[in-house]
């Protein structure tokens, strides 16, 4: 006999003897818990306070609901969680996790949400670097140039001895008939051509350029750019720079030299370079015939273009034959020490790895996503996913080096650790996600959020403190509460007035309290029997930590337990009075 159900209970087939029904009453549910992880690399670092900074709002900030720094963290927070378009912020404005990262858990007018919608987002997208009557939110380039080097800087405790910088350009293909767009031979379409310069796995620059350039185009300013604000912290580091042949231009290389830089880039060979390593290509070849491996020799040489460089360089060449034909390349450098094939093999082929990090902005995080009609527009775009790379990689450097994902790229580190389902519920005290226990990784968060990396994450938290003395100080602050929670002060009475003990104090009845002094007469043990009769007498909370000592809260009284400070708290370190 079929049962009686409700119109909005979807049924499906049973499994046993039990039935299997689904219905949309679950609650506040998120699909991006981990995303907590996010907000704590952001409050250490202070990304998003700092790149919102970068921006100037005229807007009437009486009128207005939702701040720069909301509309930039929620952008860039919804990057990183994989929501490439504004228009998903339609539906990410009531996501928990999209409040609780903003620091706002509801709007000050009706009908309004947490955060912003797709409108605000598009208008804050096509700010302009002079604010209109219609664009009132401005932005300053060089300032948010400058602050990708700083995030790196502040990345080390200490300046480092060397570092190298890698160059790099590639194609970001468009669709559309945006500003800058042309034809690029090379990658064969319509593109935008940017410029990237990383420093391992740090973003220093992401410049949007015109396809109808040279590569190593504006490469010469935006390195003199970078370098400069380097040596001004680190006055003594040795900086190297690599690239490939797309870079081996003489006004770059003559700069690096006039600066004290050092290069090694890449060579394009020619029948000229081919011919100064026949000797060498032969003895590969023989070898390669014999053994059946490819086989490689290295040739450390001096070398002069006929026009277009203005004096000779160090060249190492690497001949090689492989799968039954000749494989030559080419390195142009300034070190004038160690060996030709420790430079070209441990130093220069090294620079394939950023373009695993190239990969990462692009594929995971939507850089080339440049959709917008004017390139001013798709720069800010470019920044914004910019932005949600360094914060990934923050987590990835700061919470995850002891775990199995401190190798994985943005985007399985998106898959696996931010994409955590969890109910959401609220409370006076506390905002709790109560994750899906049968998450894969929930040893990894754990290991990301254990002690340890939780102080990295968050550097307010309290340092642990010795247990108070006895008797403990009278009507002392809660500062055992960890600062995310922030405890609401309140004024304290001295509960050594008439009314000692009865009292409460006049807040509302989940607030109220009794401050208890715990005193014990003179000569008292603290472990006789009155003095445990006088402390347990009530239900007690006990609070450690700083000076602190313990505060009583009432039977039945479930509200935060308050103390006072300034002139009240000294008068209540005062003698009593009978």
């Amino acid at each position: 006999m079929q049962t009686e159900c409700s119109a909005e209970l979807f049924e499906f087939a049973p499994v046993g003897r039990r039935d299997v029904v689904a219905n949309f009453d679950g609650g506040a549910i998120t699909s991006d818990a981990g995303a907590l992880l996010l907000g704590a690399t952001d409050r250490r670092i202070g990304l998003v306070d700092r790149f919102s900074a970068c921006f100037i709002d005229h807007r009437d900030q009486e009128l207005t609901e939702h701040r720069v720094s909301t509309l930039i963290g929620q952008r860039v927070f919804g990057i990183a969680l994989g929501y490439e378009d504004i228009h998903d912020h339609d539906e990410l404005r009531r996501d928990p996790v999209m409040a609780v990262l903003a620091g706002k858990l509801a709007a000050g007018r009706a009908n309004c949400a947490p955060v912003a919608g797709k409108s605000t987002l598009n208008r804050l997208e096509l700010s302009r670097e002079t604010a209109t009557r219609y664009h009132k939110i401005a932005h300053d380039p060089a300032s948010i140039e400058d602050l990708f080097v700083t995030l790196f800087l502040e990345a080390y405790q200490t300046p480092a001895a060397d570092i190298i910088l890698d160059l790099d350009a590639t194609d970001d293909p468009l669709h559309g008939h945006q500003e800058g767009r042309f034809f690029h031979g090379y990658y064969d379409c319509y593109c935008y051509l940017p410029l990237y310069v990383f420093c391992g796995r740090h973003l220093l620059a992401a410049k949007l350029r015109p396809a109808n350039i040279d590569g190593a185009a504006g490469a010469m300013e935006e390195i003199a750019r970078i370098v400069a604000r380097i040596r001004q912290c680190w006055p003594n580091v040795r900086v190297i720079l690599r690239a490939d042949s797309g870079f081996a231009r003489d006004a770059l290389m003559t700069w690096c030299e006039a600066n004290a830089v050092d290069y090694i880039f890449g060579l394009a060979r020619n029948a000229r370079l081919t011919g100064m390593i026949e000797a060498e290509l032969a003895e590969a070849k023989q070898e390669s015939q014999q053994t059946g491996k490819p086989a490689r020799r290295f040739k450390d040489f001096t070398w002069l273009t006929r026009k277009s460089w203005s004096h000779q360089r160090r060249v190492i060449a690497k001949a090689e034959w492989t799968k039954g034909e000749a494989n030559p390349r080419f390195i142009v450098t300034s070190l004038t020490s160690g060996d030709g094939r420790h430079l070209y093999e441990d130093i220069y082929c090294a620079r394939g790895e950023m373009e695993n990090r190239i990969k990462e902005c692009q594929i995971d995080l939507f850089a080339d996503r440049t959709s917008t009609r004017t390139m001013a527009a798709n720069q800010l775009r470019l920044w914004f996913a910019s932005m949600a790379y360094v914060l990934v990689d923050g987590t990835r450097r700061l919470a995850l080096q002891a775990t199995d994902l401190a190798d994985a790229t943005c985007g399985t580190i998106r898959r696996k650790l931010f994409k955590i389902g969890a109910l959401v519920t609220f409370s006076v005290r506390r905002i709790k996600f109560a994750m899906a226990s049968g998450c894969p990784y929930k040893t990894v968060f754990a290991t990301a959020h254990r002690p340890p990396c939780r102080r990295v994450l968050d550097p307010t938290l309290p340092k642990p403190s010795a247990p108070p003395p006895w008797p403990p100080t009278l009507c002392c602050p809660i500062s055992a509460r960890p600062s995310w929670r922030r405890p609401r002060w309140g004024p304290a009475r001295d509960c050594r007035s008439k009314a000692r003990g009865r009292a409460a104090i006049r807040q509302p009845r989940t607030m109220r309290a009794y401050c208890c002094p715990r005193i014990r007469p003179a000569g008292q043990s603290p472990d006789s029997g009155a003095a445990r009769t006088k402390a347990w007498s009530h239900r007690w909370r006990g609070v450690g930590g700083g000076e602190g000592g313990a505060v009583r809260v009432g039977a039945g009284q479930r509200g935060r337990a308050l103390a006072g400070d300034g002139a009240e708290h000294e008068r209540a370190r005062e003698p009593p009075t009978e």
